[in-house]
């Protein structure tokens, strides 16, 4: 009972979470000994706290973030050991609660903001490209590291080549470059790559810029791109986006936006920061 007690508290200290009183949450990877490496106790953390986030009204902003010099190193040694004797039916199962993990924060219905120091390799550029934005430190490298172990990036890698590009993807998934963050900015990857000492404060401007937003209009916002950039331009279409901008007019944050414009007042849902 005490070992149960004791692996519950490690699995629970390995990924901490914070909800503060303006409304962001934060989610840190925990484990800087081992460079935020992930195995699937703290996959299913995650995924845990993604969920409890999107059903937390009181939450307005997700930033993922990592303790120590690393973002996340990817896989972990001694959980990579044992996936090594997987059977298939056990590596199917493994791999779909990575994937589960990966589709709820990229679903998440709130915006989530990735912040990256150090490395950032394998599973954790899975982590990055489901963020709707990305802030890295100058100095953080990335690696799709998974071809040097006879792998391949899999899971991640419909979240990667939506933030990269297909052909991008194609050198990087087979070459296993370490590239910078520089260059994961050119690529797509990553948003903004700053000064290690802007990284805090940049995160937080950003912070700052959605919370003075209508957060069901910023939920809408989130969704109206994944419902909009595969579709093609035609009148279907376009009636369907007159009809969500009308909706949203006559939704009671859209008439307190609007009225607070009008009457040159702060909206409701705005608070000091």
């Amino acid at each position: 009972m005490t070992d149960n007690n004791s692996s519950q508290q490690s699995e629970t200290q390995s990924v901490l979470y914070h909800l503060n009183e303006h409304g962001v949450a934060t989610i840190t990877l925990n484990r800087p000994d081992i460079h935020n490496a992930f195995d699937d106790s703290v996959i299913l953390r995650l995924t845990t706290l993604f969920n409890q986030v999107a059903r937390d009204k009181s939450a307005r902003v997700l930033v993922l973030q990592a303790a120590g010099k690393s973002f996340c190193a990817g896989a972990d040694l001694n959980w990579m050991k044992r996936m090594a004797g997987y059977t298939y039916e056990q590596n199917v199962a493994d791999a779909n609660a990575l994937a589960t993990m990966l589709h709820t924060l990229y679903t998440l219905p709130k915006p989530t903001i990735a912040k990256i120091q150090g490395a950032a390799f394998g599973g954790a550029v899975g982590l990055v490209a489901c963020c709707d934005i990305a802030i890295a430190s100058r100095l953080s490298k990335f690696c799709l590291s998974e071809v040097k172990l006879g792998l391949i990036p899999a899971t991640i890698s419909p979240y990667v080549i939506d933030a990269m590009g297909d052909r991008v993807a194609r050198r990087y998934f087979m070459t296993a470059e370490v590239f910078s963050a520089r260059r994961a900015r050119r690529l797509g990857l990553v948003s903004e790559a700053v000064v290690e000492e802007e990284l805090e404060s940049t995160v937080a401007d950003i912070v700052r810029q959605i919370l003075n937003n209508g957060p069901v209009a910023v939920a809408a916002a989130k969704q109206l791109v994944f419902d909009v950039k595969d579709e093609p331009l035609a009148e279907e279409l376009i009636e369907k986006t007159s009809l969500r901008i009308a909706t949203i007019r006559v939704s009671e944050e859209g008439q307190e936006g609007l009225s607070a414009f009008l009457e040159k007042r702060t909206p409701a849902w705005r608070t000091s920061k």
